[in-house]
């Protein structure tokens, strides 16, 4: 199984990293993709001792979340040189996660707007796929999505990737899927309110799903309001082998399949 998100390089494993690898591997969590913020200096520094308590399928994503977007204001070349030099300094196979978040506008939506876009033409120029975080802005990541799309004047593809931690509707799902990005679910989909999400699960096909813990938030029942770590995708899979009719095995490997096909790792 593998978790394609999750936090690794953050504070809240500072202290257990080793048995939290060593749980997931118990698991049977053989690969991670762990996301750093490039703008934080701490956790790109971090990424060699997560490799190294983690071992052998563990991979990088890097890029500047919604949140920190307004660091950048006025500055777009300051932005695109710091996720360049995180992409080197940890070998990352995409960007992200990064998007927009209107729910708590910490950072002004202009600004959230712009950064987005740099980092989108630097996925196109890189070729690297991109990991989007969208909250309570849906019309606009779509709209950017698409212009960029237009800009690129590729038949209107600017870049692969996949929405993270979607929490989506079926009509939010099918927006996503029709311009061929891949559908992540995390623990959210297992909590009891969650039949919507749920609904947008079944409708996703098995070759666009991937499955992830966004740890250490959002711990899939029965660990709701404890800190979430990879080994816990488990829940995750299941649930969306219930979903689909499959066994967690058979849905573990169209996962994987999924997960080299997007990101080449």
């Amino acid at each position: 199984m593998l978790d394609s998100h999750c936090h690794l390089a953050g504070e809240e494993f500072a202290t257990d990293l080793q048995e939290v690898a060593a749980r997931a591997c118990e698991a049977g969590v053989k690969t991670a993709l762990c996301i750093l913020a490039a703008e934080d200096g701490l956790e790109v520094a971090r990424a060699p001792e997560v490799r190294t308590a983690w071992g052998d399928g563990l991979h990088f994503a890097t890029g500047i979340h919604p949140h920190h977007a307004g660091l950048f204001a006025g500055d777009m070349p300051r932005a695109v040189r710091i996720v360049e030099e995180a992409i080197t300094a940890s070998n990352a196979c995409a960007i992200g996660e990064i998007g927009l978040d209107y729910h708590y506008d910490f950072s002004p939506r202009d600004v959230q707007q712009e950064v987005f876009r740099a980092q989108i033409r630097l996925a196109r120029r890189l070729e690297r796929p991109i990991i989007i975080h969208t909250r309570e802005a849906t019309d606009d990541t779509f709209a950017i999505i698409r212009e960029e799309a237009e800009e690129a004047g590729n038949g209107g593809r600017a870049v692969r990737g996949v929405f993270h931690c979607f929490t989506g509707d079926v009509e939010m799902a099918r927006r996503a899927l029709a311009i061929d990005f891949y559908l992540s679910y995390a623990g959210i989909l297992t909590f009891p309110k969650a039949e919507s999400l749920r609904g947008a699960a079944r409708i996703t096909p098995i070759d666009r799903l991937l499955s992830e813990t966004d740890a250490p938030y959002l711990a899939p029942v029965p660990f709701r309001g404890k800190r979430n770590e990879p080994a816990y995708v488990t829940r995750v899979v299941q649930t969306l082998a219930d979903l689909h009719g499959q066994t967690p095995s058979a849905m573990a490997e169209h996962i994987a399949v999924n997960f080299t096909r997007l990101f080449g790792r």
